[in-house]
């Protein structure tokens, strides 16, 4: 697993390349081995995915019978949820380079996804923690969850584009490849798997 410290090299980089300094591409490992080592992500993110399980388990637990619980198979099922969400875009992503005929871009656009994915997460847990200890808040916190993910959207296609140069649509594509799926794909799992609030 990456130490602290080659986080810090990555988050580095990936500030820099959304600046527009092309160093930040040498402080990224864009190999094969590094896009491996990129879903190591997923474990930086446990504890702000532990604190969205909870936030989401209360939700669930707030439409149910006074008395009802659920059980650690709800936290099971919401990791099944966040581990199909992550993988699926990225296969989607693969899929759609290879038609272009763009499939060596494809680890470096898995090493940026993954890793961009730590600091945005904990962005959420924020709002999140925000939204449990003030409740009068909630307002608030979707607008900034709103710009947040107009954040995500903007820095991951701003970084695309020293990866694809001049080929706009192709980051848009994407772009919306990384995100859209998971969002549609989140609710129908969910549902699917009785771990939706309703």
């Amino acid at each position: 697993m990456p130490s602290r410290r080659e986080l810090a090299l990555y988050m580095r980089g990936l500030w820099l390349l959304f600046l527009g300094d092309p160093a930040g591409g040498r402080l990224l490992d864009l190999t094969d081995r590094g896009m491996t080592r990129s879903f190591y992500a997923a474990l930086w993110c446990l504890p702000s995915m532990a604190l969205s399980w909870y936030w989401w388990h209360e939700a669930y637990l707030s439409v149910l019978p006074k008395g009802v619980g659920t059980g650690g198979i709800f936290f099971f099922r919401l990791a099944m949820v966040e581990a199909i969400c992550w993988m699926v875009p990225l296969v989607l992503i693969g899929i759609l380079l290879v038609a272009l005929g763009s499939k060596g871009k494809f680890p470096a656009i898995v090493v940026v996804a993954n890793w961009l994915s730590v600091p945005f997460s904990y962005g959420y847990a924020t709002l999140i923690l925000i939204a449990l200890l003030f409740p009068a808040l909630q307002g608030l916190v979707a607008i900034l969850w709103f710009a947040l993910l107009l954040t995500l959207v903007f820095t991951f296609a701003r970084i695309l584009k020293f990866f694809i140069r001049e080929q706009p649509l192709l980051v848009t594509a994407l772009v919306m490849t990384l995100l859209v799926p998971g969002m549609i794909l989140s609710e129908i799992l969910q549902r699917f798997l009785g771990v939706y609030p309703s």
